[in-house]
């Protein structure tokens, strides 16, 4: 193991140094550690082999970035078609087939394998350690400094570093100039062609383009013996108290005892809450020990989506100290109730999924993923409009950065290893690609190393969409108990490991209208009951042993402008016709999606609900799409914001009726299900009204309502229907709440005729 998952950025390294160096004189003398963050302008080249630096570095790059945001630019930077791409390709009539045998490891498009990257920087003063951290880099990292090649700090493969999604460290010490210009050089593979097809480079069947880059933080450290070279904190919220393992290692030639010192405070004020020490007792030279310590924290203030409060363990030796940002928090899943439990009580899990590595071929994207005030809009400001609590970041892990905003702004994270490998067909044809065992666990292990003191972070999910056994019958064991926090496991289509894990299942209603005749019809949502079923594509339905996360429905995209996708094109022909606008387009996606929405809330069949998909790319041939009008300044498409906003309401209303028609002059007996995912009663007043599109309101009915908390409530309501025959009605179930603070009422609407007759077909 290496270095504490950090959660500070080049501002505030500064307060390391400061607070470290202010020490309570109840505590052990600690030294401080030195931070610099070598973000910021790199030079950059291209090359063909793997150990022939250019002589020539003509072009700048931003790191944190991607090598598309190089000025000039690169050729073709961003092209390789992937076998899972391939697949489909092939599939579709748009690949010949022999690619399959001739690229079964991928296609390079491009007329390089390498980029190299290289900055300079002045080293300070002497000091034992001098480390480097690349907090992620792909396809496959490299390095050298001052002419010197390094190797990395851990079992990794050969002198290089292949993970792409996980943190590396390169011990400089023996060829840093201390107090002069040091010359850094990183090698990353232009494409994933450059590593062992066994080897995860981010399977992903929907993806056209393969981005490059060293897209997280850069920096080096540099402090005295004992280096602090990780930290794990897991809270324990029934005992007010955190059990902390840190690693320290010992890079001398002589053998150390001393004190490791231990201060908790409040992040945002600096309230001091706990203090202790711990004994290192007879560290050998190039020895490490791993040091458990217990430390009360009196009367916590618990993490939540509500309240993220966020403590600081301030940890030191002799010769280094690091802070380490902590919430106290536990979600569990139950499997008799089928319910997540936040700190103890019964919590559901609502929200939508980030596909930031899709986003990267967007042609918007640019250098949005790094930009403080657009991520803190799209991962704070924008999920608390729209009531989400939840995300997955699904095929492809995001920058460190994002994960300490989701620290802060209380968005709970299902953080996903990108491994799509299929099922059903794809394994059939033998497409499916496979694992080396041995490196996804060492890849795993550093995943679960950078991203365990996160609160946000609540569910290890080890894969998309797969079926392979390598997974929980191999590598979730061997790591499973490194996790001192215990987080619950998602492996999708394989078997859970235990009964405290979660399973997904993605339920595609409409996926049938993408290739063929559209069998599923909104009706038929009348005559369920909420539970997961079978559905296209083979995809399987969760073993109800189990908690179920609806992680995935709806298959209803369409690109930002309203034109279908690459999968909805047949399907919107079936519902719409082809005489229709981008806008109606949208407009019917929304409507669609939040009665989706409703439906699967209202049943209580799962701990959580994630539409697909809140960001990814907007390129033409897309399979899938998001839901933003303008991705830049984070606008939502109005109709979604509108019908998925009301969809996702704490207190949620569902009209179980679908039809297209009332019968005119008939009153009619309406079931509407409601939900209340908030920990305290709700009462008030429902109302049921069938208007007209501009607000006038042909029939009313209202009762009250009387929701216990986290609770649920069938009431039936009957309408008048007016005796002439009308177009383009609005059937609306209002939840108006008795003046309680901070809840405002929700709608739930159908859009309907009234007609003379039942047989009269959808407007």
């Amino acid at each position: 193991m290496r270095a504490p998952n950090l959660f500070l950025t080049a501002p505030v390294l500064l307060i390391i140094t400061l607070a470290a160096a202010v020490c309570p004189s109840n505590r052990a003398e600690t030294a401080e550690r030195t931070a610099l963050s070598l973000d910021g302008q790199w030079q950059i080249a291209d090359g063909k082999l793997p150990d022939a630096i250019p002589g020539n570095f003509t072009h700048k790059v931003p790191v944190p970035g991607l090598a598309h945001l190089a000025n000039p630019s690169f050729p073709n930077v961003d092209r390789f078609t992937s076998r899972e791409r391939m697949t489909l390709l092939v599939a579709h009539g748009k690949a010949d087939p022999y690619w399959m045998v001739k690229y079964w490891d991928g296609k390079p498009e491009q007329d390089r394998d390498y980029f190299w990257y290289r900055k300079t920087f002045r080293a300070p003063s002497a000091r034992a350690v001098a480390m480097l951290k690349i907090d992620k880099a792909q396809f496959g990292t490299a390095v050298w400094l001052n002419g010197r090649q390094l190797m990395p700090e851990s079992d990794a493969w050969h002198s290089e570093y292949p993970g792409g999604f996980t943190a590396s460290f390169w011990n400089m010490a023996r060829d840093l100039r201390w107090n002069a210009e040091n010359t850094l050089i990183v090698r990353i593979g232009a494409h994933p062609g450059v590593l062992p097809p066994d080897f995860p480079t981010g399977s992903d069947f929907e993806k056209a383009e393969w981005t490059p880059g060293i897209y997280d933080d850069v920096s080096v450290f540099f402090c005295d013996n004992p280096e602090i070279e990780s930290i794990q904190i897991a809270p324990h919220i029934a005992s007010d108290e955190i059990v902390v393992q840190t690693t320290v290692k010992n890079h001398s030639g002589a053998a150390y005892s001393g004190s490791l010192a231990f201060l908790v405070k409040a992040w945002k004020t600096g309230e001091q809450v706990a203090a202790t020490e711990a004994e290192v007792d007879s560290l050998e030279p190039g020895g490490e020990s791993v040091i458990t310590q217990t430390i009360k924290i009196p009367h916590a203030h618990l993490w939540s989506p509500e309240d993220p409060f966020l403590y600081v363990l301030e940890s030191g030796t002799a010769g280094d100290s690091v802070q380490t940002r902590f919430g106290m928090r536990e979600l569990r899943f139950d499997s008799t109730t089928k319910r997540a439990y936040l700190n103890g009580k019964p919590y559901y899990l609502r929200g939508s999924n980030i596909a930031l590595h899709r986003f990267f071929e967007d042609p918007l994207g640019g250098d949005l993923p790094w930009n403080d005030a657009w991520v803190r809009r799209l991962l704070g400001t924008v999920p608390k409009e729209m009531h989400w609590n939840y995300f997955r970041f699904t095929i492809g892990p995001v920058p460190q950065h994002w994960l300490d905003v989701c620290d802060e702004v209380g968005l709970m994270v299902q953080n996903e290893f990108p491994v799509w490998t299929g099922w059903g067909w794809y394994k059939e044809q033998g497409y499916s690609r496979t694992y080396d065992a041995d490196e996804m666990t060492r890849q795993f292990r550093d995943w679960m190393r950078d991203n365990w003191n996160h609160p946000s972070v609540v569910v290890w999910d080890a894969v998309n969409e797969t079926r392979n056994e390598i997974f929980n019958a191999q590598v979730i064991p061997a790591v499973r108990g490194l996790d001192l926090s215990q987080r619950p496991w998602e492996d999708s289509y394989n078997p859970p490991g235990r009964s405290g894990d979660v399973e997904e299942f993605h339920g595609y209603l409409f996926d049938q209208g993408a290739q063929g005749k559209l069998a599923f019809q909104m009706t038929d949502l009348e005559a369920m009951d909420g539970r997961p079923v079978a559905v296209g594509l083979d995809t399987p339905v969760p073993s109800a042993n189990n908690a179920v996360i609806l992680n995935e429905y709806g298959a209803l995209w369409l690109r930002r402008d309203g034109r279908p996708t690459e999968l909805t094109a047949n399907l919107y022909h079936q519902l719409m016709g082809t005489n229709v606008t981008g806008r109606e387009r949208l407009n019917e996606w929304a409507y669609l999606l939040a009665g989706l929405t409703e439906y699967w809330r209202a049943y209580r069949q799962m701990a959580g609900v994630d539409s697909f998909v809140y960001l990814t790319s907007d390129i033409p041939d897309i399979p899938t799409s998001d839901n933003w009008s303008d991705v830049r300044r984070l606008k939502i498409d109005p109709a979604f914001v509108d019908y998925e906003g009301e969809a996702f309401k704490p207190l949620g209303v569902y009209i179980n009726f679908f039809q297209p028609t009332l019968q005119a002059g008939a009153p009619h007996e309406f079931l509407i299900k409601m939900i209340n995912d908030y920990d305290r009663p709700m009462t008030g007043e429902l109302t049921l009204t069938l208007e007209t599109k501009e607000g006038k309101i042909l029939a009313k009915a209202e009762r009250p309502f009387d929701l216990a908390a986290l609770g649920a409530g069938d009431l039936a309501m009957t309408l008048p229907v007016p005796d002439k025959p009308q177009d383009d009605l609005i059937l609306k179930a209002t939840a108006a709440p008795d003046g309680t603070a901070g809840v405002t009422p929700t709608m739930s609407r159908r859009w309907l005729s009234v007609s003379g007759s039942l047989s009269a077909t959808k407007p």
